[in-house]
């Protein structure tokens, strides 16, 4: 490798390390690594701001900022009480039958929705049913972003590595339903199964307080019906265009950013209130974080490691299939899935060419969109709901830290992709 790349690993590491130590807040952090990639000439404005490639992914930044603005009107209008109260009494009270309503909730959503804008919707629902029910609100929205990320692999649309994946492969809607979304099934209760052991100590049952909701109505929470009408008729154009954005031609950053500007406008409410809502700093933190990978990717770094990884497995489609699902991890959980997937991809389809083409080699497909899509739950850059979860968590009054997300991390990330392997092992190899 040439110098400006050793310097641009150097810097990378150094700023994962501050981020991992907590010694410089994660946006001062991502943004001052961006400053410095671009003093080295690891990446260039034209490359770091208008590079589809190697620059920031304004689709993702837009993506999120017009969700941001739909759930700081909605939050106006008391539906996040209503579920709350609804969610604790579908639970009777229970801690750990509520987070398990929420695992399956959250996966669900996640896997018709991207996973962004399901934690965007979910997180805050969350905190207020914690607070109402006096347990740890931290655990359950690690649990509710690690069930977002698992949910998000059975689709094509559930996770943005799977759109990207589907767009370079040719795979269909149907494609993913019908070989990712067995395991992603599988492993949401397993994981709701491993949830009561993981978070324990987060399952302090109230019986004061749960009889105190119980006699609740859900109705009363809401405090302006009509701006929840309207926001029920923009949310459901906006959900049936990200379901449609590929018939329509239309980018979910689009979408999302519209159905934001039009439901503030019709709202009445003050703008600049509704504004103020705004995760900025998780969209701060995004933008040194893509020009920090953009670098990456720019001087090759990425690119001669997934290339060194198809010569060591050339020829033998189960060896390269392991080394997709188990070689993706670390780099998705180390630069976020996002960039990865845009830099691996084309590897891959070499990989899956010289392999015999799709029908042969289709599994190197599904390897690959499984290690991306699961690593996303080790760290907390790992995947984009995870940074955003964090943000939402940090701006109610709750740190999550990034070794905390990662005890937890760790362990579902290794227990999914050993699932995962089995799986890829016995249907397409074994039982082929």
């Amino acid at each position: 490798m040439s110098v400006t790349a050793w310097l641009t690993v150097a810097v990378f590491a150094t700023v994962y390390v501050l981020i991992a130590t907590e010694r410089v807040h994660r946006v001062t952090a991502a943004l001052g690594g961006a400053v410095v990639m671009l003093v080295l000439g690891a990446t260039s404005p034209e490359h770091a701001f208008f590079s589809d490639v190697t620059g920031i992914d304004w689709n993702v930044i837009f993506l999120l900022l017009g969700m941001m603005l739909v759930v700081a009107v909605l939050k106006r209008t008391g539906l996040f009480e209503f579920v709350a109260i609804w969610a604790v009494k579908r639970a009777r009270g229970r801690p750990y039958r509520l987070m398990v309503l929420l695992i399956l909730a959250t996966a669900f959503l996640s896997a018709w929705l991207d996973n962004v804008t399901t934690v965007l919707l979910i997180a805050p629902v969350t905190i207020v049913v914690c607070r109402r029910l006096g347990v740890p609100v931290v655990p359950y929205l690690i649990a509710e972003v690690m069930a977002c990320n698992i949910g998000g692999a059975a689709t094509l649309i559930g996770d943005p590595p799977n759109i990207m994946i589907g767009s370079r492969a040719g795979l269909s809607f149907n494609d993913f339903l019908l070989h990712m979304a067995p395991i992603a099934t599988l492993l949401v209760l397993v994981f709701a199964v491993m949830s009561r052991w993981l978070f324990r100590s987060a399952f302090r049952y109230d019986p004061k307080r749960a009889k105190q909701i119980m006699e609740m109505r859900e109705r009363d929470a809401i405090t302006d019906t009509r701006l929840l009408a309207v926001s029920g008729v923009v949310i459901t154009i906006v959900m049936v265009c990200f379901v449609l954005h590929t018939t329509l031609h239309l980018e979910p950053s689009v979408v999302a950013i519209s159905g934001g500007l039009v439901l503030l406008a019709v709202s009445r409410l003050n703008a600049r209130e509704v504004v103020a809502d705004v995760e900025w700093e998780t969209l701060a933190f995004f933008t040194g974080l893509f020009v920090m990978v953009g670098a990456m990717v720019q001087t090759g770094i990425i690119t001669d490691l997934g290339e060194a990884a198809a010569r060591a497995t050339e020829g033998q489609v189960f060896g390269a299939s392991m080394a997709l699902l188990f070689g993706s991890v670390v780099p998705s959980a180390v630069i976020d899935n996002i960039p990865f997937v845009a830099s691996v991809s084309p590897i891959v389809s070499e990989i899956v060419e010289s392999s015999g083409g799709l029908k042969e080699a289709g599994v190197l497909w599904w390897a690959f969109a499984l290690g991306a899509d699961l690593g996303g739950n080790a760290t907390i850059i790992a995947s984009s709901a995870n940074v955003v979860v964090v943000g939402i968590a940090d701006r109610s009054g709750y740190h999550i830290s990034f070794w905390q997300f990662s005890r937890y991390g760790l362990v579902v990330t290794a227990v999914t992709i050993a699932i995962s392997g089995l799986y890829v092992w016995l249907r397409y190899f074994a039982l082929a």
